[in-house]
Parts: structure tokens; C-alpha cells; sequence
């Protein structure tokens, strides 16, 4: 009963986000759905593995699509709930936040900002076209007990697909901002953006600048920058240059005896040698002075990173980009385990989408219609964000009760190691073989067990040799 009692403890710091009491139960159960399902069929799943009866099913729908969820409180509680789980990871005085984009595939055909998406990816197992959500998200850096470093999910939301003026010219870089301002205005913190090459431009980087946050990103190969210019020896006329000489990276990255031998900072590498240069140069994207880091890694070859912070080392940029990688790892396991991105709910009165359309433009569609659709996409982004809730509670018994998710585990994997904190998947399944004593506990409160009673299915869990309250 230690996870569960550390797994419950954590959830009752969401309770002001639900308006009723019975909203909050049910919020509850999805989280404890999502954590526990034993497969990935969307809502069905929780009732299965809650041994609940049929009539729960809708009641989890009327959840997601329920006001009394309040989605905007939910999102803020859980950042300032995960702040206080964790120990943040920090670098220059600054959070660290990771932002990526991702894919989700959907076969609805009456699911509203469904639309067909390209994936550049060198994957055989993606298609390279595909209909689905295109969606933003944001994780948060953090450091565990023994320095294990994991990025706790805190927002994901639909950035594409719906447009509901044709006076709103926001790109997914202006969305994705508007995001991280939501997240940093909750933390009452300065940010450090880590984020791959799609996010180092100008719609990203003086945005951010403005309220004093930075980033820390890869560029192209073929990308230009200045050095600053030579001060005149007396002033001409017109205005002073802003840009000096030229500077292509790719040809800066050939001077080899300008470049310096350090061992690797990225997690993972040990008796690995890089070979780094850094350059203070003017870049016309951000309009201002960034600090470049050309490197030269014996395995991947060539990279080029960018930070706008020009207080931090060049091996610390190093090390922030590769944490980068630790968002797609939460992405796999959100999507293979979780089942996070796995919503299938319809919107009966849409009209059916046919392969290959694009964006869904609403601004000439009835007032009933465009709220029909608000609400429905309101219902995803409530599903999203209980998925990211769930992932970063199995999260937070990983790194912060390691010893106990192993004792709970009771099964074998090839590849266990209880010295290192266990993944998402080992974590499910210790807390799945203590739902029985959960629900018998003293853990719960009089009215959870009371309001259970009604679609708790006594008999399916008796046949299971389940104890029952």
C-alpha cells in the first residue's frame, strides 16, 4: 500500500480543479485507469481494470466533456504540483523545459481538427503521410534521489487543424509560445527552452527574450551568422554597420586547431571524447548576439548548437541539448503504455472528413456548430492532460520510491536492473496487482467507498478472487 498511499497523497493536491465533489471522484478513477489499464483500448480499458460495471463507461465520457472539470485549473495544478514532487533540473538560475511536436494518428472520420499530416522521419514503421491530430507539448527537467535525470510531462495540446476566424494568423511557433507562457507564468520562474532545429527562429527566440527566457537549440548546416563589426577609426556618415564579416558554420567547423578536446557530457557516454568550438556571433533570426557551439562527436558526426544565454559553458549546451532526447522517450511511453494520445471520441453532427483534407475552416459554420466543436476539442485536451498527469505520477513513484515500485513488481523482465529507477511500464504494473487491496484500504476516504458501491462490480471481482469491501 506504500504506492498507492504516495500515488493518492499526490492526486488530492488536484482537487480545486473539479467544481463538484463527484467530478473529482471520477477524475479519481480515469487517473487510476490510465495508470493501470492492461491494454490500450481507450476509455473501455479503465473499466476493465477498475472491475467496474458497464454503466461507468459513459460516466467517464461525461468526465472528459463535463465544465466541472475545469481544464485551465487542472493544467496549472499539475505544474505546480510536479515542481513540488520533483527536483527541478536547473541551469543558469533558469528552469529547463523540453518542447516537441507530435503526431497522433486518428482514423475518425467525424473527429473535429483531424487533418493529413507529413512525418519526416527515416523510420520504416511511419507512414509518410498520415490523418491526425498535429499537437505541441512541453516537459519539464528534473533530477532524481540518486541524479537520474527524466522529463516529467506538464502540457500537450492540439496546435493544428481548426480554424475558427480567418483573422487569426498565429503560427504553431506563436501557439507553442503562448504555451510556454502559460507554463512559466504558473511556475513564477525563468525558463530555458531546450528544443530541436524546427524551433530556432525568430518567432520562438524574441518572443521569449522579451520576458527574459532562452533557449538552447540545434541549427542547419547550412545556417549563416556575423561576426560583430570592427569599430571605424573616426565615424563616416550614415548609420554605423550592425553586421560584420560573414561567418558560414560549415566552414568555421573545418579549422580544426580552433577547436578543443573535452570528455562527452551527454548522459549515457562515458570514455567518449568530443571535440568542440565556441563562437559569440550575431545571428539575423534572433536579431541579437548567440553563443554557437560547433561539435565534432566520433560516432554522430557534426553538430551545430545555438543558446541565447551567453553566461552558459559550451559543454552545459552540450549536455541540455542531449537531455532533449528524454522527450521523445516520454512520447514512446505515453503512447505504448499510457495510451495518452489514444482519445476516440466523435462528434456525431460533424460532417465526415475525407483522406487528404487539410485545415477545418468554421468562421462561416452556425454558433451552435463552432461551440459543438469547441466542446468536443475541449474534451481531448482534458483527456491530454490527464494522460501527462498520469505518466508523471508513475514518474514520481520511479525516481521517488524506486525501492518500493521493485518489491511491488513480483515478475521479470530481461533487461531489469533495481539499481536504476524503473520505467513507466514496471511502475503500471506494481500498482495494477494493488488495486484490490486499494479499494479495501482505509486509504479511501468513506465517500469514495460510497460512491463506488453502485458501479463496483462485486461479482467479477469475487471471480477473480479479488477481496471486496
Amino acid at each position: 500500500m506504500v504506492l498507492w498511499s504516495a500515488w493518492y497523497r499526490a492526486v488530492q493536491n488536484l482537487r480545486p480543479a473539479c467544481h463538484r465533489s463527484r467530478t473529482y471522484l471520477w477524475l479519481v478513477l480515469a487517473l487510476m485507469g490510465m495508470c493501470c489499464r492492461m491494454d490500450l483500448a481507450g476509455v473501455t480499458s479503465f473499466v476493465r481494470v477498475l472491475r467496474l460495471k458497464p454503466a461507468a463507461y459513459p460516466r467517464f465520457l461525461g468526465l472528459f466533456h463535463s465544465k466541472a472539470l475545469d481544464l485551465d485549473r487542472l493544467t496549472q495544478g499539475w505544474i505546480r504540483l510536479a515542481l513540488a514532487l520533483f527536483t527541478p533540473f536547473e541551469a543558469g538560475g533558469r528552469l529547463v523545459l523540453l518542447a516537441d511536436g507530435i503526431k497522433a494518428a486518428k482514423e475518425g472520420r467525424k473527429m473535429p481538427g483531424v487533418k493529413s499530416l507529413h512525418q519526416e522521419s527515416g523510420s520504416n514503421s511511419k507512414a509518410e503521410y498520415i490523418m491526425g491530430h498535429s499537437l505541441q507539448a512541453v516537459s519539464l527537467l528534473v533530477r532524481g534521489v540518486a541524479g537520474h535525470v527524466a522529463a516529467i510531462p506538464l502540457v500537450s495540446r492540439i496546435h493544428e487543424g481548426l480554424v475558427f476566424t480567418n483573422r487569426d494568423h498565429r503560427t504553431l511557433m506563436d501557439k507553442l509560445v503562448a504555451l510556454l507562457r502559460t507554463v512559466a507564468g504558473t511556475c513564477e520562474r525563468r525558463i530555458l527552452l531546450v528544443a530541436d532545429a524546427a524551433y530556432a527562429n525568430r518567432s520562438i527566440i524574441q518572443p521569449l527574450a522579451a520576458k527574459g527566457h532562452h533557449l538552447v537549440s540545434r541549427v542547419r548546416n547550412n545556417s549563416v551568422a556575423y561576426f560583430p563589426p570592427e569599430p571605424p577609426s573616426r565615424r563616416g556618415k550614415g548609420r554605423p554597420r550592425i553586421y560584420g564579416d560573414r561567418a558560414v558554420l560549415k566552414d568555421l567547423a573545418k579549422d580544426k586547431d580552433a577547436f578543443h578536446s573535452a570528455p562527452s557530457p551527454v548522459y549515457g557516454e562515458s570514455d567518449v571524447m568530443i571535440r568542440y568550438r565556441c563562437l559569440d556571433l550575431l545571428w539575423r533570426p534572433a536579431g541579437r548576439m548567440v553563443r554557437f557551439v560547433l561539435v565534432h562527436h566520433p560516432v554522430r558526426g557534426t553538430i551545430f548548437l545555438l543558446a541565447t544565454d551567453l553566461a552558459l559553458e559550451p559543454l552545459a549546451i552540450v549536455q541540455l541539448y542531449g537531455y532533449r532526447f528524454k522527450i521523445e522517450i516520454g512520447f514512446r511511453q505515453s503512447i505504448h503504455v499510457l495510451a495518452g494520445y489514444g482519445y476516440h471520441f466523435w462528434m456525431a453532427a460533424m460532417k465526415p472528413l475525407r483522406r487528404g483534407d487539410g485545415n477545418q475552416y468554421l468562421h462561416h459554420a452556425t454558433d451552435a456548430y463552432r461551440e459543438a466543436v469547441r466542446r468536443k476539442v475541449l474534451a481531448y485536451h482534458r483527456y491530454l492532460q490527464i494522460g501527462c498527469i498520469a505518466q508523471g505520477l508513475l514518474l514520481h513513484l520511479s525516481l521517488n520510491h524506486t525501492t518500493e515500485v521493485w518489491h511491488a513488481f513480483r515478475s521479470w523482465l530481461r533487461t531489469m536492473n533495481p539499481a536504476l529507477p524503473p520505467s513507466e511500464l514496471v511502475v503500471a504494473h506494481a500498482l495494477r496487482s494493488g488495486i484490490p487491496g486499494f479499494f479495501a484500504s482505509r486509504l479511501l476516504d468513506p465517500g469514495m467507498k460510497k460512491f463506488l458501491g453502485p458501479f463496483r462490480d462485486t461479482a467479477g471481482a469475487l471471480a477473480h478472487g479479488e477481496q471486496v469491501a
